[in-house]
């Protein structure tokens, strides 16, 4: 064992004790490790809290990545080898969000839920503080945490032992694979089967990219050989492949501008943003060859159409964004992002879609962009252009100069209706500025109908949205403003037990359903502070799945037994005539705080 890694007798306790003095008195002494203290001192600059853990829930796995093809027949074998010890396998991304988790132990289980050490949360030093997965992309090598080690004293019954998986071509970090067990069992093994495990990851990662890069070389070349006039763009993980028109065609800035851009794209599938001014003022359109579309392994090849300068005028200069937008809210770097997004674009009269789920505040957003940019927006919502007079209106305010206007759910429109705006529209792409809300499956189609055929070529830029479910900490913001507007600035309050139930459910709706929540209750409370009791039986439960309309019925009606019983399983079950077995199976199956 490595002088890193061993822990003298009584040095457990002693590191508890420095814990406690760093946290109190900032001071180190000889019991902590330096890796250890460094990444204390780094927690604390994170504004880590020692004492409570709150991290983020920052997106879904990407379960079809190369990198999770790879671990999961290694995870697999490992698991089954420690099917009867309390280990769990943990594999993470390069941001440490966690991707994936495999226990065997019940009690471990409940212990990792507890922390939210479960896929889709960050576990990175940022967030988590010292931790085996953050230090160890801290530090680019494998790392162990015992115990008291953890900077947040909720982990001080674990240890966690992390490896950085680096991709074997690039050399990349590309991911951590962690064991965590409990703080008194062998931290030192854990470390020596993590690292066994990785290699066995990257071995598997070369296999991989040796396949793809021969799938990758096919691939550009049949695309070559059926149309040699046209340029062509092959990228597989770190391969590049360029065939000799598109090398003539691009200066190097461009092309690593081009690449980028095919990054890009390759990572978003569903943008629709196929169109980018590269360095030299040329614009590139990128059209994928759908064949050789590969999300999984990262392939792509397309053909590449050049555009100069002067076949486009130049847009307005681009002013930084102050993020100060008249009724937007939110404090999550997502939502912050796609604000600057659109804010940017509507800036540079860059006509823009805004995609998303129903309720997420596209429309929103999308108004206050346009008002703080450009003063004022005209707004037609799907319904209104069935109707002939409301299509002359929409002719009409096109026929103005620097016209603004917002077409909302046009995924909503009938074909024909889509055929006439997309009529009205063509001619006038550099007279004003348009910008329109799509859900969430319509910006990346490729039907031949349907406004991913007739409207999106109009939009160079899609930004998506992100569903509140994903930005949950906006729930700080969302709620005090809402809470304002809803009661006319009276003094209306969520506690904190209130606020942490409202972060656990998943909002299908998004904001429109907390608006519609928030209005009901401010319907029976003006003032004061509202409590969990106060919330729809909805939001006191937190279930796997989006429920049935039955579902739904039933666990309203098992929350309220429960209330009227004195929380009571029991007595519950017999008020609504099931066994104490069925209401167990029930509370946990739709998550009920009881």
């Amino acid at each position: 064992m490595s002088p890193q890694h061993s822990f003298p007798a009584g040095a457990r306790g002693g590191v508890a004790a420095a814990r406690e003095r760093f946290l109190t008195d900032d001071d180190i002494d000889g019991d902590v490790r330096d890796s250890i203290s460094t990444s204390w001192r780094r927690s604390r600059a994170f504004n880590v809290h020692a004492d409570r853990l709150d991290l983020p829930f920052v997106r879904e796995p990407n379960l079809e990545s190369p990198l999770v093809s790879a671990a999961r027949p290694v995870i697999h074998q490992l698991a089954d080898d420690l099917s009867t010890e309390p280990v769990s396998i943990i594999l993470t991304s390069p941001d440490g969000v966690v991707l994936s988790r495999k226990t065997a132990s019940r009690r471990l289980d409940k212990m990792l839920d507890v922390v939210s050490l479960a896929p889709g949360y960050s576990y990175s030093e940022e967030h988590a503080g010292t931790n085996g997965i953050g230090t160890a992309l801290e530090n680019r090598q494998a790392t162990l945490v015992r115990g008291s080690e953890h900077y947040a004293g909720c982990f001080a019954q674990l240890s966690c032992a992390g490896v950085p998986i680096v991709h074997p071509v690039s050399g990349a970090v590309i991911g951590v694979l962690d064991l965590t067990g409990l703080a008194d069992d062998g931290g030192p093994l854990l470390l020596s089967l993590a690292k066994s495990a990785t290699a066995q990851i990257e071995q598997r990662l070369l296999s991989q990219a040796s396949e793809r890069e021969t799938r990758l070389l096919n691939a550009y070349l049949a695309t070559c050989r059926r149309a040699p006039k046209m340029m062509v763009l092959a990228i597989a993980g770190d391969v590049v492949l360029m065939n000799h028109r598109l090398r003539l065609a691009v200066d190097p800035q461009d092309q690593i501008a081009l690449l980028e851009h095919a990054v890009d794209q390759t990572l978003d599938a569903s943008s629709a943003r196929r169109v980018r001014t590269l360095a030299s003022g040329r614009i590139a359109r990128l059209s994928p060859i759908d064949e050789y579309w590969d999300e999984q392994t990262g392939m792509a090849v397309f053909h590449v159409h050049m555009l100069s300068a002067a076949e486009r005028p130049p847009s307005r200069p681009i002013a930084r964004t102050g993020m100060s937008l008249p009724g937007v809210v939110g404090r999550s770097s997502s939502w912050q992002q796609c604000c600057d997004r659109i804010v940017r674009a509507v800036e540079a009269s860059e006509w823009l879609a805004v995609s998303g789920e129903d309720g997420s505040g596209r429309s929103a957003l999308l108004r206050a962009a346009a008002t703080r940019a450009r003063g004022s927006s005209r707004v037609f919502a799907p319904q209104d252009l069935r109707s002939a007079e409301t299509l002359d209106a929409l002719a009409a305010e096109l026929d103005r100069d620097d016209f603004t206007i917002i077409l909302r759910d046009i995924d909503q429109v009938d074909e024909q209706t889509l055929v006439t705006v997309a009529g009205l529209l063509t001619g006038r792409e550099e007279a004003g500025w348009i910008g329109v809300t799509i859900g969430d499956g319509g910006a990346g189609s490729d039907d031949d109908t349907g406004a991913a055929a007739f409207l999106l070529p109009f939009f160079a830029h899609t930004v998506p949205i992100p569903p509140l479910r994903h930005r949950i900490e906006d729930l700080h913001d969302l709620i005090p403003t809402l809470l304002r507007q809803l009661t006319r600035g009276r003094e209306l309050k969520v506690s904190s037990d209130a606020m942490r139930q409202l972060s656990k459910y998943s909002w299908p709706g998004n904001v429109a359903e907390l608006r519609q929540i928030l209005r009901e209750i401010v319907t029976h409370q003006r003032s004061g502070v509202i409590d969990v009791a106060q919330l729809p039986p909805s939001c006191r439960s937190l279930s796997r799945h989006t429920l049935t309309r039955i579902e739904a019925i039933e666990r309203d009606a098992i929350i309220r037994s429960l209330e009227e019983n004195g929380h009571s399983k029991a007595a519950a079950a017999a008020a609504l005539g099931i066994s104490r077995a069925t209401i167990y199976r029930k509370i946990k199956e739709f998550g009920i705080d009881v």
